[in-house]
């Protein structure tokens, strides 16, 4: 028999019994669709925490000098209890790195990580939940932060400890509305700052906004808050390709800072946003690990059914498979037929899985502020699965219509 006829009769059979066809098919679909939807969500999540949350953290094209490392909810107990005898980021640790590196666009100090949540007041109306970040005017230009109205913090402000303060644009708008902010005084955690500027809008991240904030001189935050919360330099560099070098140096420079001789660790962390990237794809490795056993489970079902339903189809079709042997159709044919059948059924319910499955992913990014991509990998294992289900349990229905008896088969009713 020709390719193009055992196809055609696969099709035939499919076109005969859609319904059943359908519900043979219903395991692998729910199993493929689950794994297309799940990894593209997964690759998406992780394209978006490093094209928006992880650059919005540490900024782009720069680095940072930490105490503690981005994945400190990684770390075990053992590394965690060094990292807490760890010395402080001070002052002298930001002048040391600035002497090694003359040639960075920016390097700043800031303070607010973790802060508790405040409450920001003018006349009356209050805001809660607002991040308070102590600064040195340089982070304003690592972040990439760009003034709307008024004014950056300034030298002055950090070398007077002046109750200035940058709004973010979320906190501005909810808070003064219709009225111009510029000069008008607010309460931050109770104490009184004036309003020099206001930054424009960085937008929103899976619901987080990134414009419900207050930025003051890191002098004036450590009168309120001390100096004990963790203090981060961060570095901003001209171009990509110089970070490597200028965290090698920034280390050397800190390693001296702290007087560690040549055999002692770092007793601090420089980390680039792809630290975070890092740290967020061992969070999803976790679901990586589990992809594999729910869609595993789906498929042996799908295949135990469609094994079940050509074996069926074998019984429903026995005087057929003794008229083709009569009249010359070889025990190969008829294996190659019935296993072709098979084949093509689960691939059209991989097909149909891989649709199911982008459809889903597409919807979720749609109706929420979860992102997804599909990749080629996911959509060329789930065909893969569908095709190889159908090989693996067509192949005992297949040789058990090979082997009847032509004879005993065409005087099956």
């Amino acid at each position: 028999m020709r390719t193009s006829d055992v196809l055609g009769i696969a099709f035939a059979q499919i076109r005969g019994n859609p319904l059943r066809s359908f519900f043979t098919l219903l395991g692998i679909i729910v199993s493929v669709a689950f794994l297309i939807a799940v990894v593209a969500i997964i690759q998406g999540m992780n394209a978006y925490v490093k094209e928006n949350i992880a650059e919005a953290m540490v900024g782009t094209n720069a680095f940072q000098v930490r105490r503690s490392p981005i994945q400190v909810g990684m770390i075990d107990d053992e590394l965690m209890s060094r990292i807490r005898k760890r010395p402080r980021i001070s002052e002298a640790d930001a002048e040391a790195v600035r002497a090694a590196l003359p040639d960075a666009v920016a390097i700043s100090r800031q303070s607010g990580w973790p802060t508790p949540m405040t409450e920001v007041m003018w006349r009356g109306r209050t805001v809660g939940s607002i991040m308070v970040f102590g600064i040195t005017p340089e982070y304003q230009l690592v972040q990439d932060y760009r003034i709307q109205r008024g004014r950056p913090l300034s030298e002055v402000d950090v070398s007077q400890r002046m109750p200035s303060v940058v709004l973010g644009t979320e906190l501005a708008e909810t808070l003064f509305e219709s009225v111009d902010p510029i000069g008008q005084e607010v309460r931050v955690a109770g104490e009184r700052y004036t309003v020099v500027g206001v930054n424009e809008p960085k937008g929103r991240v899976l619901g987080q906004s990134f414009d419900a904030y207050v930025l003051i001189p890191i002098t004036r935050f450590e009168m309120r808050y001390g100096r004990r919360l963790t203090t981060t330099i961060s570095v901003k560099v001209a171009d990509t390709a110089d970070v490597g070098m200028m965290m090698g140096r920034a280390e050397e420079a800190m390693r001296v800072a702290h007087g560690l001789r040549p055999t002692e660790d770092n007793d601090f962390s420089i980390e680039t946003s792809d630290a975070l990237v890092a740290f967020w794809k061992q969070l999803t490795a976790v679901l990586f690990a589990v992809i594999p056993a729910v869609v595993a489970i789906g498929i042996v079902v799908g295949g135990i059914v469609i094994m079940n339903i050509m074996l069926m189809a074998v019984n429903e079709r026995t005087r057929e498979i003794g008229i083709r042997k009569a009249v010359g159709a070889r025990s190969r044919d008829i294996e190659r037929q019935f296993l072709v059948e098979t084949i093509v059924l689960s691939a059209m319910g991989g097909v149909i899985g891989v649709i199911a499955g982008w459809a889903f992913a597409f919807l979720i990014s749609v109706v929420s502020p979860l992102p997804a991509r599909i990749t080629w990998w996911s959509v060329a294992v789930a065909l893969a699965l569908g095709a190889g289900i159908g090989v693996i349990f067509g192949v005992y229905p297949a040789r058990r219509a090979a082997r009847l008896d032509p004879v005993t088969a065409m005087r099956a009713e």
